[in-house]
């Protein structure tokens, strides 16, 4: 559209009923607007107003493009038949946004003082314009609460990128872990393992019976923790990937803790160690068996391992409110107050060597820290170095408790 700004009153009014502001005002109203009106030339990025200028006018785009920014920010863009500033009629703030044409632009400029004047003769056009400004100001408001709507979706997605990132960095922990076992805790055990069965096939003939007695020994000492170890990476595997389900049911821990017991005697009695059980006389826990019965065997077996010849290990299952307490303790070599903070970390779990040079992967116990937490319980760990460890967790006695994680 080409307005002649010498006069063409028709062009101009033309131009304002095609603008919502203006289109529900009488005719002769619309004319009493367009007489006021004043033309405004600015070239491409010429500035037409600063932020913080007093400049108290409502612009119409004729032609052409500008800009409302804050230095590089910018708000919005406004092109032909659109209009800008309409809060400066009746509000006397300086501007909040510049403005800068984007190309060649054609603007009519609607000042304060002159639309002052002339509502003091034509109140009914500050009336149509209020209708207008309601209006718009509802579309604003309808903006508004869309792109609240929408800030609200993208902090939700951006909580769940966040979540995606600390079980993606846990992957990967679990992954660099996994790694570490198959390259160094596998390797050499079946090392030392091939190493004494070749030199037995070799020169079988010239070691005596107590050579061989040792030899044999030591294949199965390494053969057995090596079988422990692969056991725990299946286990700890299929939690991983989700292959091992929660099925809990009401079983007895006196059973489940007497059945570990027997079965660990013999690594005890070898080591001269006395295991002391303490059990009440109804332990019925709401648990799945398998899971529970490997964090009693894996807490033993530490037990047994990092306690001296002729040292004792304790069993004992206590009630405390819905739960049940259950303590293995052990009068060994203790953990220091720096390792006991990583003992159940997956990344940065301290390994140490046993009272008869056993040694572990740390695993065990992150299974425990799984599978206790699976079943709805808690575990921790008391101990001084030097004096012995306390592990001691909760299981529930109902399923009223257990909700798994």
């Amino acid at each position: 559209m080409t307005i002649s700004f010498s006069g063409d009153t028709d062009a101009r009014v033309k131009l304002l009923t095609s603008i919502s502001i203006f289109k529900d005002l009488e005719k002769d109203l619309l004319f009493d607007l367009a007489e006021v009106l004043t033309p405004r030339s600015i070239s491409a990025d010429e500035v037409l107003f600063n932020k913080g200028d007093k400049d108290y006018s409502l612009y119409l785009v004729v032609s052409g493009k500008v800009k409302v920014h804050s230095g590089d920010h910018i708000f919005a863009y406004f092109s032909s038949n659109e209009y800008f500033g309409e809060y400066s009629l009746v509000d006397s703030t300086p501007r909040s946004a510049s403005v800068t044409a984007v190309e060649s632009t054609e603007l009519l400029r609607l000042e304060q003082r002159v639309f002052y004047s002339l509502i003091e003769k034509r109140p009914d056009i500050s009336q149509g314009m209020l209708k207008a400004l309601v209006i718009r100001l509802r579309d604003y408001n309808k903006l508004e609460a869309e792109l609240t709507q929408k800030n609200i979706e993208i902090e939700m997605q951006a909580k769940e990128l966040e979540k995606q990132r600390a079980e993606l960095e846990a992957l990967n922990s679990t992954k660099d872990k996994f790694f570490a076992i198959i390259a160094h805790d596998l390797k050499n055990p079946f090392s030392t393992v091939l190493g004494l069965s070749e030199l037995l096939a070799r020169e079988f003939e010239t070691f005596d019976s107590d050579s061989l007695k040792n030899f044999i020994k030591q294949i199965y000492k390494y053969s057995n923790n090596t079988f422990n170890l692969l056991e725990n990476l299946l286990q700890w595997s299929m939690v991983q990937t989700g292959r091992m389900p929660l099925r809990p049911k009401f079983v007895s821990l006196r059973d489940i803790v007497h059945d570990s017991v027997e079965l660990l005697a013999g690594n005890a009695e070898n080591k001269g160690i006395e295991i002391e059980v303490s059990l009440c006389d109804e332990c019925t826990a709401f648990v799945d068996t398998n899971q529970i019965t490997a964090v009693i065997r894996n807490l033993l077996t530490n037990a047994i391992k990092f306690t001296s010849s002729d040292g004792k290990v304790s069993v004992s299952v206590k009630p405390q409110d819905e739960f049940w307490l259950v303590t293995i303790a052990d009068s060994g070599i203790g953990i220091s107050e720096h390792d006991q903070k990583k003992l159940f970390m997956i990344d940065s779990n301290p390994t140490t060597i046993g009272t008869s040079q056993e040694k572990g992967t740390g695993l065990g116990l992150i299974l425990c820290h799984e599978f206790v937490e699976r079943n709805g319980g808690k575990i921790w760990v008391e101990s001084t170095l030097g004096k012995g460890s306390s592990f001691i967790f909760t299981v529930p006695k109902s399923d009223k408790i257990t909700e798994p994680i």
